[in-house]
């Protein structure tokens, strides 16, 4: 259950301290997937095999989730389960970051649903 947070890597190097950050994580999720494939869940819900990824939405667009949402659909599968997450919340420094002082909104949870959707991405979601 491997997370991807950024896809600009002056983001991530600003944030994470890993400028290669999306690179990196790009070589990972496709070895994962060679690996596992795509999640499978039994009759009971239960998931018992295969890669889900986990994506939080930034504020500001800040994760770069079309870049990562892309390389997801075109790189790995469409029928990749990404759990895409609107939990963000700043804490310690970060609330007075301007960038990602604040939680994000509906619109911007919302928008990056919709471009899941578009590039046929539709588990994990609502």
């Amino acid at each position: 259950m491997p997370d991807a947070k950024f896809s600009d890597s002056k983001f991530a190097k600003h944030y994470a301290n890993a400028g290669n950050y999306f690179f990196i994580l790009k070589l990972v999720l496709k070895e994962m997937f060679r690996q596992v494939g795509v999640l499978k869940i039994n009759k009971n819900g239960a998931a018992y095999q295969g890669l889900l990824i986990r994506h939080l939405v930034m504020p500001n667009n800040l994760a770069g989730s079309k870049a990562i949402l892309e390389f997801i659909a075109q790189e790995l599968s469409v029928d990749s389960y990404v759990n895409i997450m609107s939990q963000y919340r700043p804490c310690y420094k970060a609330i007075s970051d301007q960038l990602i002082g604040r939680a994000i909104t509906n619109a911007e949870y919302n928008e990056i649903i919709k471009l899941a959707k578009e590039m046929g991405l539709k588990r994990g979601f609502g």
